[in-house]
């Protein structure tokens, strides 16, 4: 008997096409496994689309289409930015009573927010870059944010709650910081600015595997100088970006101080199955974690994959179990 996967993908965020070129190598991957049985559907307009046909789910954990039935054993959200790493779909397919694989709603709300991110790792006492919130876009905090600006004279301001570098400006003027800030409330309704750290962009693929969590050791991104790394520059055809998983020059103690604070940010944020995990290294202000990645980018170029099969193992083994042990914890629940 087979075991029935959704893979849904999509869902109109502004990382919507990247979600589409994960989910065809999650789907290939998937495929691997003999005893799955994949269905993939687009989260489009609000609609769930097999092959352009709308679904809906009718009775928990039954998938409608095209007057098929497809009775649904998990599901793999494989949604980049809203509504996947936002905890929207995690809520919905818990509310369903669907298992799924991948950091449950609260876990992926918390660490697609910059802002609840930076608190979490502050109080778990593991090093982010300096930063102030901006809640609100007024007098009182245009004035925070001057100060703040005058303090580093170079700054990022961020929109809050998006993901691949959308609704981020680097500022290096202060007759420019509120006016960013008010570009990136058009994105989020909050903002956070940073201090601009000097650094190696640093990434390390923490997963769970028969319920060992392993962090791999870090790959790294290098950016042309006085590039940003923007959306643009991340997923371009013609970005100078390359990546490496095996980064020249790091010491082990910084290996190991990068692979421990994953593991307390994996652990402390409550992160099930897989995360992506950034930090900066900077000679001036340390090892710095940067953001969390809930559901890491699964395209040719994407690190996630690339660092979990330098670590020595394979990413459809990995979603198997992942799938597997969803299920099995799923049915865990229902018994008690």
């Amino acid at each position: 008997m087979s075991t029935n996967i959704l893979l849904l993908c999509g869902g109109d965020g502004a990382e919507h096409d990247i979600s589409l070129l994960s989910a065809s190598f999650i789907e290939e991957q998937l495929n691997k496994t003999e005893d799955f049985y994949v269905l993939k559907a687009v989260i489009h307009n609000n609609q769930f689309l097999v092959e352009d046909k709308p679904g809906y789910f009718d009775n928990n954990k039954t998938f409608v289409f095209d007057n098929h039935k497809f009775d649904v054993d998990c599901v793999v959200p494989c949604i980049h930015g809203v509504p996947g790493e936002t905890g929207d779909i995690q809520s919905f397919l818990e509310i369903l009573n669907i298992p799924y694989i991948g950091c449950r709603s609260q876990a992926s709300r918390y660490c697609f927010d910059k802002n609840t991110t930076k608190l979490h790792l502050d109080s778990l006492g593991i090093p982010n870059s300096p930063y102030k919130i901006i809640p609100l876009p007024n007098e009182q905090y245009k004035q925070i944010a001057l100060e703040f600006f005058d303090k580093y004279k170079d700054i990022y301001v961020k929109a809050a709650s998006q993901g691949s570098s959308v609704g981020c400006y680097h500022v290096t003027k202060r007759d420019d910081v509120w006016d960013s800030i008010i570009e990136a409330f058009s994105y989020s309704t909050e903002v956070v600015i940073e201090k601009n750290i000097v650094h190696r962009e640093l990434e390390v693929a923490a997963y769970e595997i028969d319920g060992e969590l392993k962090i791999s050791k870090p790959g790294e991104i290098i950016i042309p100088e006085n590039k940003f790394y923007t959306y643009d520059e991340k997923y371009s055809q013609d970005s100078g970006t390359t990546t490496t998983v095996e980064p020249e020059g790091l010491t082990d103690e910084e290996i190991h101080t990068i692979q421990n604070l994953a593991r307390r940010a994996f652990v402390g944020l409550k992160l099930r199955d897989l995360s992506r995990i950034d930090f900066f290294l900077s000679k001036e202000d340390g090892i710095l974690i940067n953001e969390i990645n809930t559901f890491p980018g699964a395209t040719p170029i994407s690190m996630f994959p690339k660092m979990l099969e330098h670590n020595g193992d394979k990413m459809d083994v990995f979603l198997a179990k992942a799938v597997y042990h969803a299920i099995k914890e799923h049915e865990k629940g229902e018994n008690k």
